[in-house]
């Protein structure tokens, strides 16, 4: 069996560009399987994987435990906000209590950033970091750029945009780390005030006008606006960002070319994006969602190996 270079997933900034390949074509394995009638494969029967979310999360945290189901392992279900972690349990003592009961794999999302490296350093069980603060998101990167992959037939080449609120955005870190590798070209756009200083070393192109970046791009990535994670106003209200930043389908029918759209979710419909044009042929939003479940197994069944 093959494994990833790494005994984790902590980062995408950790792992090669041939661990990302390998992934992708164990992801395209699984997605026939997930298509099948009888969509379970023994594939992780005897493992237990434990979902730890110290943060609120819908779509990632429901993917991760469908993936885990699919590979037929015991899961473990952990929120904090239930948990002794309200009465001021550690980290360390919450996760070493679940090890306890014997768990291989340990899938985790938190709200401070490096809580995965951290936790990689102290405990015996893989872990997955399934969003750490404004750090990382790997899998979600992983998923969009299989997503790319998928619709237009391969990542190197293309020019991806990443609109929005670049500064709070775990999903933008990732993608850029992530595209990159496979060979894509990465512009960020949004206002001023939400791009972080020193991107530009990452090796991205910065733009602030949405129009020129819709009409350099092959793919556009819009990100929401990450009000829960900001402790100052960045832009005057939400109506002048959408004025400014928000995607409609006659910027759309304006371009003379087709484009495809992107949202890791969950989407503020209106502001960032309109609903015509989410819920258009030029979106590829409920792709990404499948092919998050594909890619999340392919991300444990490797690593698991």
């Amino acid at each position: 069996m093959s494994q990833l270079s790494q005994p984790h997933l902590l980062g995408i900034k950790n792992i090669t560009t041939s661990d990302i390949r390998k992934i992708f074509e164990t992801a395209d394995n699984f997605k026939q399987v997930i298509n099948r009638p009888i969509k379970k494969v023994p594939s992780l029967r005897d493992i237990t994987i434990a979902n730890l979310f110290f943060e609120n999360s819908t779509r990632t945290r429901i993917s991760f435990e469908l993936a885990e189901k699919r590979l037929s392992a015991d899961v473990l279900n952990f929120s904090a906000s239930n948990s002794s972690v309200s009465k001021g349990e550690t980290l360390i003592d919450t996760v070493n209590n679940i090890l306890a009961m014997k768990v291989d794999i340990v899938v985790m999302r938190h709200q401070a950033p490096g809580a995965c490296v951290f936790l990689s350093k102290h405990i015996e069980a893989q872990i997955v970091n399934a969003g750490d603060g404004t750090h990382e998101h790997p899998t979600q990167a992983l998923l969009d750029a299989y997503s790319i992959r998928e619709r237009l037939g391969d990542v190197e080449g293309k020019k991806v945009v990443i609109v929005g609120d670049i500064m709070h955005s775990r999903v933008a870190l990732s993608n850029i780390y992530c595209l990159k590798k496979l060979g894509a070209e990465v512009m960020v756009c949004g206002p001023s005030t939400l791009i972080p200083k020193f991107i530009e070393s990452l090796g991205v192109k910065i733009e602030t006008n949405l129009r020129k970046a819709l009409e350099w791009c092959d793919v556009a990535n819009m990100l929401r606006i990450q009000l829960e994670r900001q402790d100052i106003k960045y832009f005057p209200s939400l109506r002048e960002y959408t004025m400014m930043y928000g995607l409609n389908l006659k910027m759309l029918e304006n371009l003379n070319k087709e484009i495809v759209i992107m949202h890791p979710g969950p989407i503020n419909r209106g502001v960032e994006i309109t609903s015509d044009i989410a819920d258009s042929e030029h979106s590829i939003i409920l792709d990404q969602v499948e092919n998050g479940v594909a890619v999340r197994m392919a991300v444990l069944y490797l690593l698991a190996s």
